[in-house]
């Protein structure tokens, strides 16, 4: 079902915050992305976006969703240097990674905003286990439906990730965490 999902664009990022060392799609293969764009002056990602993506943060495991920031600045671009938005992260506690969307040289929109057709922030952006964007949320989303959204794609990672799952005497699979029949 995911070859009629476009491959997701690789990050065009010019600095990260809350990692040790550059993220990519490609490290993260294997999980289910959670992409939040936000910008730190929106009221929209700060009362909705960014606390929903803590609490899928919080929620699901990490070994099977990453969670993502975004901050893609495509107005305002003075009031937001990289030293206010180490404030804001550090403020708000926002303890995933973030990264800062690489700006345009031929215009407002930054770049992994623009690969991503975004139409503003907040935009939320499920991506599946294989590297296919799957979802994409303009504004607020409900959290069942992300959940529903999220769970169902982790479930198709777990199917697709024999090769950790082992056969069981009764004829069922277990995968470490759990045993099914």
């Amino acid at each position: 079902m995911t070859q009629l999902h476009p491959i997701a664009p690789a990050w065009q990022v010019e600095r990260w915050f809350n990692t040790d060392k550059p993220l990519s799609l490609e490290s993260l293969r294997g999980k289910v992305v959670v992409l939040e764009a936000f910008e730190m002056l929106c009221p929209g990602c700060v009362s909705h976006g960014l606390p929903q993506a803590q609490r899928v943060h919080a929620t699901f495991p990490s070994d099977r969703v990453a969670v993502i920031g975004l901050h893609s600045v495509f107005e305002h671009h003075e009031a937001m240097p990289p030293v206010a938005l180490k404030a804001f992260l550090h403020e708000y506690r926002i303890p995933f990674p973030v990264a800062v969307d690489q700006p345009s040289a031929t215009g407002p929109i930054p770049e992994t905003m623009r690969a991503y057709a975004m139409r503003g922030t907040p935009t939320l952006t499920l991506i599946d286990a294989e590297g296919h964007i799957r979802h994409q949320h303009f504004g607020q989303v409900s959290d069942l439906v992300l959940g529903a959204q999220i769970a169902t794609l982790v479930n198709e990672a777990m199917t697709l990730d024999t090769a950790e799952r082992t056969p069981v005497a009764s004829g069922g699979r277990c995968d470490g965490d759990a045993c099914e029949v």
